[in-house]
């Protein structure tokens, strides 16, 4: 299959983007490099990396940027980052890609633990990761051509806790989170949120 996998310089993105390679064509995408650029709050930005891309079987995407932060301090601009770069970034990769993917392909999106674990700081992440899974049960009834789509739900990841500086033990390594976004790819489930921590 030719797999376009948008983030893919990232933690989750290029774990997944080397499990994938194993057996398939990858197409990297992220937004400073990779095999195309792409500006996921920029609905013409995710037009032309479609366009350059071309047709293909399958999308896993693993990008988006979210503002973390106490709720009375959080900004309107704040907000808008997370609904314009992870949540329509998101759906509108679906939105245009369905104009590019063949039959029987599959989108996967990446949601997050905190849609339905959160705490404080996360008001604005929660609200786009439930948003995302909301969107994926409800396009999933509509898309044509037998084309599915989920959601991967990934825990904290271990590289990302240990970046940060913080303890590593709780969290899961990124080549164990992709295993989740192989599943969706190679499964015929659609309309499913994908608990990464299933895969453990």
């Amino acid at each position: 299959m030719k797999i376009i996998v948008v983030g893919a310089t990232g933690t989750i993105g290029k774990a997944v983007a080397k499990l994938l390679a194993t057996e398939h064509e990858v197409v990297k995408i992220a937004f400073r490099s990779g095999d195309h650029r792409v500006d996921m709050s920029n609905k013409e930005s995710i037009e032309n990396m479609f366009r350059e891309a071309g047709p293909f079987d399958a999308l896993a995407c693993a990008a988006g940027v979210a503002r973390f932060g106490p709720l009375a301090e959080l900004s309107d601009e704040d907000f808008q980052t997370g609904l314009l770069g992870k949540l329509m970034g998101q759906v509108n990769l679906v939105r245009v890609g369905m104009n590019y993917i063949n039959d029987n392909g599959s989108f996967t999106l990446t949601s997050g633990v905190l849609s339905h674990q959160p705490m404080p700081g996360s008001a604005s992440i929660s609200m786009v990761n439930a948003g995302l899974e909301g969107f994926v049960r409800a396009a999933a009834l509509e898309l044509p051509r037998s084309i599915r789509i989920n959601v991967v739900s990934p825990p904290w990841v271990k590289e990302t806790l240990e970046a940060l500086g913080m303890d590593p033990s709780g969290g899961m390594p990124a080549q164990q989170v992709a295993q989740a976004y192989w599943s969706s790819i190679h499964g015929t489930r659609s309309g499913v949120v994908i608990n990464a921590r299933d895969f453990v």
